[in-house]
């Protein structure tokens, strides 16, 4: 009798696992569009082809993938709406590229907050995961990370107090930077990264505040000669997803997304770049034609005071959207801190 019902059971384990393979077999198989806007030389493409690569073999094979690099899908302002119409599938987004419409994960905007990208990736994403679903409803949330702190980079003049904006033609890294840029008397020009070197180069523009390895990466050190080295503030991204491309999946196809979407994945997906961006300072130091240059505590101290009712204004378009700017911020700086990612 025990022998039978242990032949039974197995019958019926076989059976059980035999469907679960069948149904994971008949999953629709599906090639996402992922789309960004910067060169396939830069390490996010490895990062996000990496990412690809594990869903891929996660969800055994029906999860496949098409990277379009360079704006081949649409513009770099354009990548949030392309996600939410259905261009892309998934798309790489700097929310700052359109300055009021994403209030609140414009904190991680303010200078003299995110100090550094290593645990920044991990903070910003565990602090924002909270609010994204609402501040981000019109698509399917991943992930957040940042960019590794930007510095001052100047054609013919040399940037050390803030007065020294007054007059200057600046292309911002987001809308912050571009708010402060008008506040201390410059005039902003806006451009995507991949077209800085351009702006640059014309005399449209004569500074840029960018990362260090990236300089490199868009030609932009061929076209400047001053560069502060003192980190101002950073840049938020986000990796999201078209909503029905989501939920055409599967449970086991959705749970295989899900699992990629997390803080973890954020700092896997992102660290090598802030690596890349970090090294990049060494690597001007010694670049001809440039001046690496340090300011002092008073300087510095000028620069923070300046940038004090950039603060008040991003409160203020927080409360606009029906937000809560203190339990904010102080929820970012405690995720900072937790990660030893603050300035």
């Amino acid at each position: 009798m025990r022998f039978m019902k242990f032949c039974a059971l197995a019958a019926f384990g076989l059976a059980f696992g035999l469907g679960v393979r069948a149904a994971s077999a008949q999953d629709k198989t599906f090639t996402l569009k992922l789309s960004h806007w910067v060169p396939p030389s830069h390490p996010l493409q490895k990062a996000i082809q990496d990412w690809a690569d594990d869903i891929e073999k996660a969800s055994n094979g029906t999860i496949k993938y098409q990277i379009y690099p360079s704006q081949q899908l649409g513009k770099a302002f354009d990548h949030y709406d392309m996600a939410r119409d259905g261009i892309a599938d998934f798309a790489y987004v700097n929310p700052g590229y359109q300055p009021g419409r994403f209030p609140i994960i414009a904190a991680g905007e303010l200078p003299f907050l995110v100090g550094k990208a290593k645990g920044g990736n991990l903070a910003v994403d565990a602090w924002y995961r909270q609010y994204a679903a609402t501040e981000m409803k019109d698509v399917h949330y991943c992930f957040a990370f940042v960019l590794d702190p930007l510095v001052w980079h100047s054609t013919n003049k040399k940037i050390v107090v803030p007065g020294d904006i007054k007059g200057m033609k600046v292309r911002p890294a987001q809308g912050t930077i571009a708010a402060w840029v008008t506040q201390l008397g410059g005039t902003n020009v806006e451009s995507s990264a991949p077209e800085v070197r351009d702006v640059l180069a014309k005399g449209v523009a004569d500074a840029v505040t960018f990362p260090w390895g990236s300089m490199f990466l868009f030609g932009i050190d061929k076209v400047t000669k001053y560069d502060m080295d003192e980190p101002l503030g950073s840049v938020m991204f986000v990796w999201i997803m078209n909503k029905n491309t989501y939920a055409a999946m599967s449970a086991s196809q959705q749970k295989v997304i899900d699992d990629h979407c997390t803080s973890q994945w954020a700092a896997r997906f992102a660290d090598p770049w802030a690596d890349f961006e970090h090294a990049g300072l060494a690597k001007m130091q010694q670049t001809p034609g440039h001046e690496v240059y340090k300011i002092s505590d008073e300087q510095l101290a000028e620069w923070k005071k300046s940038a004090e009712p950039l603060k008040q204004k991003w409160a203020d378009g927080v409360k606009k959207a029906g937000g809560d700017p203190d339990a904010i911020y102080k929820g970012l700086q405690a995720s900072l801190t937790q990660y030893n990612a603050g300035f």
